[in-house]
């Protein structure tokens, strides 16, 4: 089971690596050692669509997130993505989004980009992560910002809150650009709390006069400037998340902030970020000085 699970992970890490090329199932299942047919039924398994329709829907999300912040031509982005002509991606995007590609570029709105679950081992190896690794620790500032929010019911840390509001909420939080380039989760303070509404939500940080649109269910909160103690962990392999989290918040528990004239502020919300491997894990939580 363990080796369906690799090369179907192996797969995803294939198609992201060429996304910009044509990618069909022989080069998937070379790229494994399987032949056609049985690739393409493992990836249905673990993912629940084809390959093709995978593919697809991967390249028109990074092709909206190419309309919204750059200037190349509608052309330009319809042929580095791999369509075969513009009135195909245009049909292909208007289906995915409900809007066509020169409406999006003209006026971006928040859109649910296609944000797939990666696929990983079942058994998880503790023994891979070093025994011995380090947690670096800055001082950053937070500008005064708005924060668009969706709420959970009770959710207190990342699987609860899917189970309530769905994984996908990303992909939209992700279609509205940020002034830190890339969405947030936090742990909002009591009085950011709604009754009835989670400790735990998901949103995306934008300059604090933005007058955008606002998805339905969602809402926007204001935050003033903020210091935060920054923690990043060191680089993980993907599988090993659950590892790379916990060894920060158990340097979270143990650091005392008063060694640099700061304490911790209950007033703001403790913010983290998606972890990414290549990076390692980063949380930020507030502190104000003494």
């Amino acid at each position: 089971m363990d080796e369906q699970r690799k090369a179907v992970r192996k797969m995803q890490d294939y198609i992201s690596e060429h996304i910009t090329e044509e990618i069909d199932i022989t080069a998937l299942a070379k790229a494994v050692s399987f032949s056609p047919w049985y690739a393409r039924k493992l990836f249905i398994k673990y993912l629940g669509m084809t390959p093709a329709v995978y593919i697809r829907r991967l390249k028109l999300s990074k092709s909206a997130l190419c309309l919204r912040d750059e200037k190349n031509l509608i052309l330009d982005i319809a042929m580095e993505m791999g369509f075969g002509s513009v009135d195909g991606y245009q049909r292909a995007f208007r289906r995915e989004f409900g809007c066509n590609p020169k409406e999006y570029a003209t006026s971006p709105v928040p859109i649910w980009l296609f944000t797939p679950s990666l696929i990983m081992e079942k058994e998880r190896n503790v023994s891979e992560m070093s025994e011995t690794r380090n947690v670096f620790i800055q001082v950053v500032e937070r500008p005064e910002r708005k924060v668009i929010i969706k709420r959970g019911i009770k959710a207190t840390e990342y699987w609860s809150y899917c189970k309530e509001v769905g994984c996908d909420v990303w992909g939209l939080l992700t279609s509205i650009k940020s002034i830190t380039g890339e969405p947030v989760c936090l742990w909002l303070p009591k009085q950011l709390i709604k009754p009835g509404t989670s400790e735990y939500v998901q949103g995306v940080e934008v300059e604090p006069t933005y007058k955008g649109c606002v998805p339905e269910g969602f809402e926007v909160i204001d935050l003033p400037k903020t210091s935060y103690l920054l923690f990043r962990g060191e680089p993980f392999a993907e599988e090993n998340y659950e590892q790379a989290i916990g060894e920060i918040w158990d340097a979270e528990k143990k650091y005392n902030p008063e060694f640099i004239g700061y304490k911790w502020d209950d007033n703001n919300p403790r913010i983290q970020l998606e972890p990414i491997g290549e990076r390692g894990y980063i949380e930020l939580v507030p502190v104000k000085e003494v």
